[in-house]
C-alpha cells in the first residue's frame, strides 16, 4: 500500500490530495450548481431556494438548510440498487451534510426560507461525503450571492467556508484524501469537517481492528487540516 517514503500506490505523497477541482453552474435550472471532482470520486452538488421553513420553525424569522444524498446505481463497479428511501448509512451522510453546510450559515440573517442541498455522487471512489461538503459549500455560496444580487437578503449569512476530507492510518502510514482501495485496508480512518478560522465542526473516525495513540490522533487532524486549506484554496479559486 505503501513504501517508507510514503509513496501511495497511484503515486502521491501521503499529504498530498487527489487532483480536484469544482465546476459551477452544472445544472440549468438549480438556483446553484457545482460538479466536484476528487481524483475519481464525482459528485453533484445543487442548491434550491424555497420561500418557507418546515413547521417547527414558523414564525421564528429564521431560516433552514437540509440536505439530500444519493449514490446512483453505477456510480460503483457492480450496481447498486436505487434507493426510494434513504437507507442507514446514506442518512447518516445526509446528516452530517446538513449539520456542516449549517455550521456555515447564519439562519436567522437567511430569513423564513430554506436551502435545500442535493448532492447526488455520479462515480465514487472513496471521499463521497467529504467531497459532497465541499462542493456543496460553493453551492450555498452562489445560491445566497444570487439571494442577494437579487436583493432578497441584504446582509450576508454566510459566517465562513466549510471543506471536509478523509484521512486515515493505512499500513501504519498516516494519508489524506483516501480512495476507496486505500480505505478499504485502513487501520483507522477519519472524516474532518472544518471552517476557514481552522474550527472542527465534525470529527468522525474510528479504528478497524488496531488501536491508535493520542499522538497518532493529533497527526491525522493536523493532516486533515492541512488538507482542508488547499480545499479551501480550490473553493476560492472556483468562486473567482
Amino acid at each position: 500500500m505503501s513504501d517508507p517514503l510514503g509513496v501511495r500506490h497511484a503515486g502521491r505523497q501521503r499529504q498530498e490530495l487527489r487532483p480536484t477541482s469544482i465546476s459551477l453552474d452544472a445544472q440549468k435550472f438549480a438556483e446553484a450548481s457545482v460538479l466536484i471532482d476528487c481524483g475519481d470520486t464525482r459528485v453533484l452538488c445543487a442548491v434550491t431556494v424555497e420561500e418557507q421553513v418546515p413547521p417547527f420553525l414558523l414564525g421564528r424569522g429564521q431560516g433552514w438548510l437540509t440536505a439530500e444524498y444519493r449514490m446512483l446505481p453505477r456510480a460503483t463497479s457492480t450496481r447498486t440498487q436505487r434507493e426510494s428511501l434513504p437507507r442507514g448509512r446514506t442518512q447518516e451522510i445526509q446528516r452530517l451534510i446538513g449539520r456542516a453546510l449549517r455550521g456555515a450559515v447564519d439562519l436567522q440573517l437567511l430569513g423564513e426560507r430554506s436551502l435545500l442541498v442535493d448532492c447526488d455522487v455520479l462515480q465514487a471512489d472513496g471521499g463521497t461525503r467529504s467531497a459532497s461538503i465541499t462542493g456543496a459549500w460553493v453551492a450555498v455560496r452562489r445560491a445566497i450571492t444570487g439571494l442577494m444580487d437579487a436583493g432578497v437578503l441584504s446582509q450576508d449569512p454566510m459566517l465562513a467556508p466549510v471543506a471536509a476530507t478523509s484521512v486515515g492510518l493505512v499500513g501504519g502510514t498516516a494519508m489524506l484524501d483516501l480512495d476507496y482501495r486505500e480505505d478499504s485496508n485502513a487501520d483507522v480512518d477519519f472524516n474532518v469537517v472544518m471552517t476557514g478560522e481552522d474550527k472542527l465542526i465534525e470529527v468522525q473516525g474510528a479504528a478497524e481492528g488496531t488501536a491508535f495513540s493520542r499522538h497518532q490522533l493529533d497527526d491525522l487532524l493536523d493532516l486533515a487540516s492541512a488538507g482542508i486549506t488547499q480545499l479551501m484554496q480550490i473553493q476560492r479559486a472556483s468562486l473567482g
